[in-house]
């Protein structure tokens, strides 16, 4: 008998349906259910209360562009914080970079970190990295805790609900802003244009209000609702539009490159109207 997974209500009147082949892990964690599931058209996925997390096939889309936009932005990026992202996708990413020197993981739920190293080694495979420091707390509390520390912070978060809903309020925004240094970037996954049209305005006011320099820029990644999905970047020097690419460094990435850096902020008509 088929069985199929079935992500409910993602917005209403909408679901999306995967089918599934086997129940890798389940697991009811202090913060929330977590489940990983082998699928025949995402492979492996991670489920964070029943809620889509990223997937084996297409998570390279996800990680790369919440990493690289910022990182080929900032001239001299040497340290970096992660505030969520426990299945270490972005620490894979950053720490191609050969300019870093250090990483900092901060998750709140520890058995994110523990099944994505036992279950998603490829999407994982960085958390053992000697840069790498992962910390299970409060990340809210944490970039409180530390100010003028870090060239780059990426915010990379579940859904604005349960445990994330702080990480998309302004205070957040600004104690991200006081725990970068004098020239920092600040990055954040900012959900769907499509479907989160109250949300993406809330969040780019916050942000314009916060930095100097705010833009909105997407990617397409089928494992997300509406396939398209957008980030803010808030920088404190530099342009990302402005980056200089033409001496990038050439490290494996299988969605970026300078020219979808360049065009991630070329924006549709509808998306520009709604954060105006």
């Amino acid at each position: 008998m088929d069985l199929w997974f079935y992500e409910r209500n993602i917005v209403p009147g909408l679901s999306l349906g995967l089918e599934v082949t086997s129940t890798v892990h389940s697991e009811q964690t202090e913060f929330q259910h977590l489940a990983i599931v082998d699928t025949k058209a995402m492979g492996r996925v991670l489920f964070l209360d029943n809620i889509i997390m990223t997937s084996t096939k297409f998570e390279f889309v996800y990680h790369e562009m919440i990493t690289h936009v910022a990182l080929n932005t900032h001239p001299n990026p040497k340290k970096v914080l992660v505030i969520g992202g426990g299945d270490g996708g972005a620490i894979r990413e950053i720490i191609k970079h050969p300019r870093v020197e250090k990483a900092v993981l901060v998750e709140i739920d520890r058995r994110v970190v523990e099944t994505a190293k036992e279950f998603l080694p490829e999407i994982s495979c960085g958390l053992n990295d000697p840069r790498v420091e992962v910390l299970y707390q409060d990340g809210i509390k944490y970039v409180q805790e530390h100010q003028n520390e870090f060239d780059i912070i990426i915010t990379d978060s579940t859904d604005p609900i349960g445990p994330a809903v702080g990480l998309f309020e302004k205070g957040f925004y600004e104690s991200c802003r006081d725990a970068l240094k004098e020239d920092g970037i600040f990055v954040a996954q900012t959900e769907s244009p499509y479907y989160d049209v109250n949300l993406l305005p809330k969040v780019q006011k916050n942000t314009r209000d916060i930095f100097p320099i705010t833009k909105l820029y997407l990617a397409f990644i089928p494992e997300y609702p509406g396939g398209c999905w957008s980030f803010t970047i808030g920088s404190k020097k530099y342009d990302p539009e402005a980056a200089d690419l033409s001496n990038w460094p050439n490290y494996p990435t299988r969605y970026y490159n300078p020219g979808i850096h360049k065009a991630a902020f070329v924006l549709p008509n509808f998306v520009r109207e709604l954060i105006k």
